[in-house]
């Protein structure tokens, strides 16, 4: 007669700190960590699936499979369903058992997920309900009805495999297949750049949107609009710079505003910043003189070598702006945590022996920075000083803020341009931290470009 465990049986439930877990194949204990979240869910909603247990000899029940949930109702304080069979198997059917029940079980898909996420919300629960009943943070609830909202988010984490994060940044770019395409690719070849990429896509969208308005104001004041920038050897058109009226002024925009044979070229950067660089067609019939030393002859062309530095500029600079907005929610997300890193302290020491002229700068003038960081309203007065007299117990918290703050304040485009060591340190450190940086911000952090295989 073999010893196994027969497929009859019956539920109790009984007190969880009354039973024995037995010796499984997972010695260190369940795969997955007793998160508070499943915890809730076990005292919201108690223990669903009863857990597989027998009786020993002396009649206690021992738990074969199921230490997740018998430890989490431990900790919830609710009754434990035990699907008892008879019978002490042996140690080569525990062990069997075990990788069923283990192998066999298949998770549901996030696609699926957000399925049914959306199908309790359509049912009338909030996220904030839908988040208690199942044990799921809130703000992670939110971005899956967003998700699950959207037809071409949900095709993203159902049949491409994007985060549930990737496929909600995506949804503003639905109107843009190639954009949506693109940066799907970005999503699965390198998921650290794919926040910068999906920033710099967000800054050409609302730069588009700005050039066109501003052309649409120059073109009604009668001027000529140029969708490219001339070349530097481009004989015609002359810029302002170049020429000068009859007195031999020089040329302001206010000048040529409203006038005839005026071109105008727009470079929008975002949804707020532009430049308008404006041309002279005629000379004659603008009444002005090409200066002395200026034109297409006197500077010659630009070599290849020029055209391709001048690339790189622009290139560079669009991903700087795109980095950084992403790199300052990083920052005020890394302190929002409850624990610093254990080298924090010496970071901070570093930056004030290192970084003075830069902190000096931005603590004189308020460190806004430091206080965005921090989650307060940016102003004048002592307001991190109002902040750490409210949360006392965040002194190394705010210590940090004001250094990584006042250091991030000075950074700019000429960061990368320039790099630093005082700036370094700070790039430095957020990437020793977790923090994935950008090829642009490894050149202002003195980095080597990022070995894919070995990073």
């Amino acid at each position: 007669m073999t010893n196994t465990i027969t497929a009859a049986g019956t539920i109790e439930h009984v007190d969880p700190h009354t039973v024995t877990i037995e010796t499984n194949v997972r010695p260190d204990g369940p795969s997955l960590p007793l998160t508070p979240e499943f915890v809730r869910s076990i005292r919201e909603n108690g223990v669903l699936t009863p857990v597989l247990g027998h009786r020993d000899a002396e009649g206690n029940i021992v738990v074969r499979a199921g230490q997740r949930r018998t430890l989490g109702a431990r900790e919830a304080g609710v009754l434990l369903p035990v699907y008892l069979v008879d019978g002490d198997a042996t140690t080569v059917e525990r062990i069997i058992q075990q990788l069923i029940e283990n192998d066999q079980r298949a998770d549901l898909t996030e696609g699926e997920r957000i399925e049914a996420w959306r199908a309790l919300e359509l049912e009338g629960l909030s996220a904030t309900a839908i988040a208690k009943r199942t044990g799921t943070k809130r703000d992670r609830v939110k971005t899956g009805l967003t998700v699950a909202a959207s037809q071409t988010a949900t095709t993203l984490v159902a049949d491409v495999g994007l985060t549930l994060d990737q496929a909600a940044s995506l949804i503003e770019f639905e109107d843009d297949s190639q954009a949506v395409a693109d940066l799907t690719e970005i999503a699965g070849s390198d998921p650290d750049y794919f926040p910068v990429a999906v920033q710099r896509a967000r800054n050409e969208r609302a730069a588009a949107v700005l050039r066109e308005k501003v052309e649409a104001e120059l073109a009604a004041k009668g001027h000529r609009i140029l969708s490219t920038r001339p070349n530097w050897e481009e004989a015609t058109p002359y810029r302002l710079h170049q020429v000068t009226d009859e007195g031999g002024n020089r040329i302001t925009s206010e000048y040529v505003d409203s006038k005839p044979g005026i071109a105008a070229h727009v470079q929008a950067h975002d949804a707020e910043r532009f430049d308008v660089t404006y041309y002279v067609d005629d000379l004659d019939a603008a009444g002005l003189t090409l200066r002395p030393g200026e034109g297409a002859t006197a500077k010659g062309p630009m070599t290849d070598e020029q055209k391709a530095e001048r690339k790189t500029l622009i290139a560079n600079n669009k991903e700087w702006d795109a980095a950084e907005t992403v790199r300052r929610e990083w920052v005020a997300s890394f302190l929002a945590r409850k624990t610093l890193p254990k080298d924090a302290m010496s970071v901070v020491a570093t930056l004030l022996a290192t970084g003075g002229y830069d902190l000096g700068q931005s603590i004189g003038h308020g460190n806004g920075q430091a206080q965005e960081f921090l989650g307060v309203e940016r102003g004048y007065g002592h307001k991190v000083a109002d902040y750490l007299a409210a949360h006392p117990t965040r002194a190394a918290h705010v210590a940090l803020a004001i250094v990584l703050g006042g250091i991030e304040q000075q950074t700019s485009r000429d960061t990368w341009r320039s790099p630093r060591t005082e700036k370094a340190n700070y790039f430095q450190a957020l990437h020793a931290w977790g923090y994935p940086l950008s090829p642009v911000e490894r050149i202002a952090a003195m980095l080597p470009a990022a070995d894919t295989e070995t990073e």
